[in-house]
């Protein structure tokens, strides 16, 4: 999957294109330079399925919790699963030593079958599930970002 977000006005019709592509799959992993526009949108996508929480960067809490309603706007297959459940928005950002993520919990979240989007991956790298799909998202010269999976 490859999505192109010219400017902000146009994340959350990216936002949609990349809840149609969600299928079954439940763990996100997000990289992505400081300022590359992982929180926004993943906020995006939020809003897109539902979410009427505030929802910012769990930056210093970790995760936060999200709840999707019943009556979710998404449709289709992209919606198994999805309506009525929750999204767990994690930030590893201030992860010192990867005994806090155990110490977390970290299972109980990521084997839930509830989404998970993760932001800075690549400090927990070992931990994730082999199904975890995982995302770039790239500044592009003009502004753009570039959203990736494999």
């Amino acid at each position: 999957m490859q999505i192109r977000i010219e400017d902000i006005q146009h994340i959350h019709d990216a936002a949609q294109q990349f809840i149609s592509e969600i299928g079954q799959h439940r763990v996100f992993a997000f990289y992505g330079k400081m300022g590359a526009g992982k929180t926004t949108f993943i906020k995006a996508i939020c809003e897109e399925l539902g979410v009427t929480d505030v929802i910012t960067s769990p930056t210093f809490a970790i995760v936060n919790e999200y709840e999707v309603p019943l009556l979710s706007p998404i449709e289709g297959k992209a919606a198994e699963g999805i309506r009525g459940g929750l999204i767990y928005h994690f930030d590893f950002y201030r992860i010192k030593r990867i005994e806090e993520v155990y110490d977390m919990g970290y299972e109980d979240y990521f084997y839930s079958g509830a989404l998970c989007f993760i932001e800075w991956p690549e400090l927990i790298e070992e931990l994730l599930p082999d199904d975890a799909v995982r995302v770039s998202i790239t500044e592009q010269a003009d502004g753009s970002r570039v959203i990736t999976t494999p």
